[in-house]
C-alpha cells in the first residue's frame, strides 16, 4: 500500500479537490445558467403562465433522457481517472474512443423521445393547455441532442484526466451566448419572428452545436491531452467499433445512467406531476426547482471531482487514500450547501421576484423554496457520495438504491400527499424531502462499506468491491 496517504495534509487535499472542482463547479452552474436564463426570460412573455409551464413540462422530458446520456458518458470518468492515476494514458485514450460510437448511438433515440414528447405529456395527464408549446419547445430542442450527446463524451474525458477547465469555459461561453440568442429567437429581434418558449428551444440547440465546436477543438489541439492520442492515427488505433472496452463502458455506465435517469425521474414526475394540477402550480413549481436545480450545479461539480481524485488514487493501488479522497469531497459540500440552504430561508422573495412578479406565482414558490432549503443536505450528500462510488467503479447497488428511494419511496410519497392528502405541489416535494434523505443515507453508507472493504482485502485497482 502507498504510505503516503497514513500522513493526511486536510488542507492540501482540500486545495487539490477544489482545484478540480472549481472549474466544473463554474461551469456547470453557467450551462444550468442557460436554463435559468430561459426560465427568467420566459416569465417576460405574454402568457407567462403557460410558456413557463409549457418549459417546465417539456424541459422534464428533455432533462430525462439527458440524464440517462450523462450517466452513460459519465462511465468514460472513472475509466480514464483509473489509467491515468496507473500512468497508462495511451490506453485511456484506445478505450475511451469508443465512448463515440456509443455517444452517436444513443443521439437517435434521445431525438425521438424529443419529437414524440406530446404523447408522453399526454400519458402524463398534463393540462391540454399546456401541451402545444411544450411540443414545439422539445422539438426545438431535438436539433442540439446529438451534439449534446458527443459534447458529454469530450467532457468526461477531459475530467477524467484531471483537466476540468474546458467545462468551465464552454459553460461560460454557452450562457454568455443564451441570452442575445433567447433575446433575438423569443421576443423577434433583428428581423426574426417572434418565437416565444419555441426560440428558447432552437437558441439552447444552437449554443449546444457551438460549444461541442469549441469542446472538439481544444481536446484535439491542447498539449494537456496529447499523450493520450485521441484522435491520433496510430498502428494499435481502432476507430471502428469494438466490442470489448463498448461492453466496459456499458457495464460501468448502464448503471449509472439508470441510477441518474431515476434521480432525474423523481423530479422530472413531480414536475409532471405538479402539472396536473394545472398550469399557475406548474409555474410555481418550475420557478423553486429550477432557482434549487441552479445551486444543485455546485454539489454536481464538486461529485465529478471526487470521483476523479477517488479514481486516481485506486489506479495508484491506494485505496486509504480514495476513501480519504471521498471524505475531503464531503466535508466541502457541507460548506456548499450551508450556502444554498441560507439564501432560501433568508431571500425566498427576492429570489422568485427575479424570475416573476406575479402575486400568485409568488406566494406558492416562496413557500415550496422553504422545502428546498430543507433537502439541500439530503441533496448534496446523495450525489458526493455517488461521485465516490463512480470513482471506486461501484455502480449496480448505487442504481437500486436510486430506485428505491426515488422512485419506490419519494414518488410514491410525493404522489399521495399532492394528490390523495390534497396537499398540493407541497405534497410533492415533501415527497422528494423524504426520497432524498433516503438516498442519502444510503448511498453514504454504501461509500464508507466500500471503500473499507477495499482496505481490508487490499483488493486489486480498478476491482469494483461490489
Amino acid at each position: 500500500m502507498n504510505t503516503a496517504s497514513t500522513h493526511k495534509n486536510h488542507l492540501a487535499e482540500i486545495y487539490r479537490t477544489l482545484q478540480l472542482a472549481a472549474p466544473v463547479m463554474i461551469g456547470m452552474v453557467a450551462s444550468f445558467g442557460m436554463n435559468f436564463v430561459d426560465t427568467v426570460m420566459a416569465g417576460r412573455l405574454p402568457q407567462k403562465e403557460i410558456a413557463l409551464a409549457a418549459i417546465a413540462t417539456g424541459g422534464a422530458i428533455w432533462s430525462a433522457v439527458l440524464m440517462f446520456v450523462l450517466g452513460l458518458m459519465m462511465a468514460i470518468q472513472p475509466i480514464v481517472a483509473h489509467l491515468d492515476g496507473a500512468g497508462s494514458r495511451l490506453e485511456a485514450g484506445a478505450t475511451v474512443r469508443q465512448g463515440l460510437w456509443l455517444a452517436l448511438a444513443v443521439a437517435f433515440p434521445f431525438v425521438m423521445v424529443l419529437l414524440y414528447g406530446g404523447a408522453i405529456l399526454q400519458g402524463m395527464g398534463v393540462e391540454s393547455s399546456i401541451i402545444p408549446l411544450a411540443v414545439e419547445y422539445l422539438g426545438a430542442l431535438a436539433w442540439g441532442a446529438p451534439a449534446m450527446c458527443v459534447l458529454l463524451f469530450l467532457r468526461f474525458f477531459s475530467e477524467g484526466t484531471g483537466h476540468t477547465r474546458p467545462t468551465m469555459l464552454i459553460g461560460l461561453m454557452g450562457i454568455g451566448l443564451n441570452i442575445p440568442l433567447n433575446y433575438v429567437l423569443m421576443f423577434g429581434k433583428l428581423g426574426m419572428p417572434a418565437m416565444g418558449a419555441r426560440g428558447t428551444g432552437y437558441a439552447t440547440s444552437i449554443v449546444i452545436c457551438l460549444q461541442l465546436i469549441v469542446m472538439f477543438n481544444y481536446v484535439r489541439t491542447h498539449r494537456h491531452f496529447q499523450p493520450y492520442k485521441l484522435f491520433e492515427r496510430c498502428p494499435k488505433t481502432k476507430w471502428w467499433p469494438q466490442w470489448a472496452p463498448i461492453a466496459q463502458l456499458l457495464k460501468i455506465g448502464l448503471p449509472i445512467g439508470t441510477g441518474i435517469f431515476v434521480e432525474g425521474s423523481l423530479f422530472v414526475g413531480a414536475a409532471l406531476l405538479i402539472a396536473r394540477l394545472g398550469p399557475l402550480p406548474a409555474a410555481a413549481h418550475l420557478v423553486a426547482i429550477n432557482y434549487s436545480a441552479l445551486l444543485f450545479m455546485v454539489p454536481l461539480g464538486l461529485a465529478s471531482a471526487i470521483t476523479t481524485r477517488v479514481g486516481n488514487a485506486l489506479g495508484r493501488g491506494d485505496p486509504q487514500a480514495a476513501r480519504y479522497a471521498g471524505l475531503i469531497g464531503l466535508f466541502i459540500m457541507l460548506f456548499t450547501q450551508t450556502l444554498g440552504a441560507s439564501s432560501m430561508l433568508l431571500f425566498p422573495e427576492f429570489i422568485v421576484g427575479i424570475y416573476t412578479d406575479d402575486a400568485a406565482i409568488t406566494a406558492i414558490a416562496v413557500k415550496l423554496l422553504f422545502l428546498s432549503a430543507i433537502f439541500q443536505y439530503a441533496d448534496g450528500i446523495q450525489i458526493c457520495a455517488a461521485g465516490a462510488l463512480r470513482g471506486l467503479k461501484d455502480t449496480v447497488v448505487p442504481m437500486f438504491i436510486n430506485i428505491v428511494s426515488y422512485l419506490l419511496i419519494g414518488l410514491s410519497v410525493g404522489y399521495y400527499l399532492t394528490f390523495n392528502q390534497a396537499m398540493g405541489p407541497a405534497g410533492m416535494w415533501i415527497g422528494m424531502i423524504v426520497g432524498l434523505s433516503f438516498g442519502a443515507v444510503l448511498l453514504l453508507s454504501r461509500f464508507l462499506l466500500s471503500s473499507n472493504k477495499l482496505i481490508r482485502t487490499g483488493l486489486p485497482h480498478g476491482t469494483n468491491p461490489g
